[in-house]
């Protein structure tokens, strides 16, 4: 299994750390791929597949290292995914050409609702270009600050995604009902544009890796379940 851009990221951000990054539930043994306890291993099971849509991850510091982080999913369906370290006084050049590249059409995935009256919102991406959703990685307080302070990314339409539902990603705690985890957000948006196959292919990704990081909770319901079936 090749790397990703999220796991060179990781890769990159670990070798500029001067401590340990030790996230919930380091005392586990993980996979170093898909950072899921080594019996709940996924990674013999990703699939890439091929879409018209590219994903852009902007992550916010330590977000490429948490096991709990489901932007890499996208990395691990959609192999062009492409993954930058966010800065609000340095942003990589390539994150910079990439937002005025003619060959896609960037679209900042974020809620309506914090976009200024000014600013162009789409509840769809537009004909013509393939779509490159530019989605901004972190905790909401950590994308919500992505997105105050990134004046390259203000020219730019936004697209907003409403799921409709409750989220099924209960990995980490939303503030609100109407938050979903990166995974989700790109399932809707693929589905959106069009990239039917891909969608469905993320989709069973991001359900299998939620119930096996979930059976890797020791005190989690799916993870008791797991221990009483090996004991049987």
């Amino acid at each position: 299994m090749t790397n990703n851009a999220v796991l060179t990221l990781r890769a990159e951000r670990l070798a500029r750390s001067t401590r340990p990054f030790l996230a919930r539930g380091n005392r586990i043994r993980r996979c170093q791929r898909c950072l899921l306890p080594l019996k709940q291993c996924l990674c013999d099971t990703i699939t890439p597949t091929a879409a018209r849509s590219r994903f852009c991850l902007v992550m916010f510091d330590t977000e490429p290292m948490k096991p709990s982080n489901t932007g890499r999913l996208i990395a691990d369906v959609l192999p062009d995914t492409l993954a930058f370290q966010w800065s609000r006084t340095a942003p990589p050049q390539a994150l910079i050409d990439l937002c005025q590249s003619d060959e896609y059409q960037p679209i900042v995935v974020f809620p309506a609702s914090y976009a200024g009256s000014e600013r162009q919102v789409l509840s769809a991406p537009p004909p013509g270009k393939p779509p490159l959703f530019i989605m901004l990685d972190g905790t909401w307080t950590e994308a919500r600050k992505m997105f105050r302070k990134s004046p390259w990314l203000d020219a730019l339409p936004v697209i907003s995604v409403d799921l409709s539902r409750v989220s099924a990603y209960r990995l980490r705690i939303a503030h609100s009902e109407d938050q979903y985890c990166t995974a989700e957000v790109a399932i809707a948006l693929l589905a959106l544009a069009q990239d039917t196959l891909a969608a469905q292919a993320l989709g069973e990704h991001f359900v299998l890796f939620r119930e096996r990081y979930l059976a890797g909770k020791p005190h989690h319901p799916a993870a008791i379940t797991a221990i009483s079936t090996e004991n049987v």
